[in-house]
């Protein structure tokens, strides 16, 4: 008989059990964001809901990850891999067990794929797209800062005026797992920060605040806000593709590397902790070195 989804209750964090409470807070000391965190603790209480993962055997625990294996995608199985091997390195951490049932575990493999890049002429027409009022020299500054650095949307939204140096054109970053780096800005850039900090901040803030790029309201931005801008302009622009500010990110990589940048200096760039997780714009580079060869070496002329 074909096994049917579970039913996941709702949950507050008050009612987790107390395991859970002490794991999440272990998390918060690692500096992990909310959503990572969330992600965490659903995958744990979805397996928590059929027995106590403290005391589990490893074969009730690999049964149920073989049955869960049936009903989520790849990358939902390895993130609820993820989740429990980050729960148990603690519990064994903490001396609440004294072995580590996934430690023959591995994540299900999957292609990494790169998500398509905006072409340049594309990057013009969004950039193009605002207009001179307050907001669209807001939006302006941060498509100018989102493409020519690189951040994450979190980053770019979290700006605040502290982290920018626009004298020296870089921009402060504390990214995932609370890692700072200092990405140059470029010219454009640091010309859009100037004139939306000159003529339009002023006219959006209520109150005292600290953030770069100020709502109507006076206060940061969220991702959602600037996720619904961005498609906004792409409809005027009239570009097709289902624009994020992710794409934005891939396009400063991509258009990095087709110009000439190394790998290392891209993963620095972007603060990836791993130059495995920049490797997924070796083909942008392997494109670029066969047109030179096919243009430089003696034998192609």
């Amino acid at each position: 008989m074909q096994r049917k989804p579970r039913q996941t209750p709702s949950y507050t964090q008050d009612s987790d059990p107390e395991h859970l409470l002490a794991f999440r807070r272990s998390l918060t000391a690692k500096g992990l964001s909310t959503q990572t965190k969330n992600a965490y603790l659903s995958d744990l209480r979805l397996i928590g809901a059929s027995f106590d993962l403290v005391s589990c055997s490893a074969d009730q625990l690999h049964t149920e990850l073989a049955a869960q294996s049936n009903l989520k995608s790849l990358s939902s199985q390895a993130r609820l891999i993820s989740s429990l091997k980050q729960f148990y390195r603690w519990c064994v951490r903490e001396e609440r067990r004294t072995d580590n049932p996934m430690t023959l575990i591995s994540a299900p493999k999957k292609a990494r794929t790169l998500p398509k890049s905006l072409s340049e002429e594309h990057v013009d027409l969004l950039l193009s797209a605002p207009d001179s009022s307050a907001i669209g020299l807001r939006d302006k500054a941060m498509l100018e800062v989102l493409y020519a650095s690189g951040l994450r949307v979190t980053e770019l939204v979290h700006l605040s005026l502290d982290q920018l140096n626009l004298n020296s054109g870089w921009v402060r970053v504390t990214g995932k797992g609370d890692k700072t780096r200092l990405v140059p800005l470029g010219t454009r850039a640091i010309e859009a920060v100037e004139t939306y900090l000159e003529q339009a901040r002023d006219q959006l803030l209520k109150g005292q605040t600290n953030a770069v790029f100020v709502t109507v309201r006076g206060g940061f931005m969220t991702r959602q806000n600037f996720w619904y801008a961005i498609k906004r302009y792409a409809l005027e622009a009239q570009i097709s593709t289902d624009l994020s500010p992710h794409h934005l990110r891939h396009a400063f990589a991509t258009h990095l590397i087709k110009y000439g940048a190394d790998l290392r200096s891209v993963q620095l760039l972007l603060g990836h902790s791993d130059l495995s997780t920049t490797q997924i714009y070796t083909h942008v580079a392997s494109a670029r070195l066969k047109a030179m060869h096919l243009k430089h070496h003696p034998r192609n002329q």
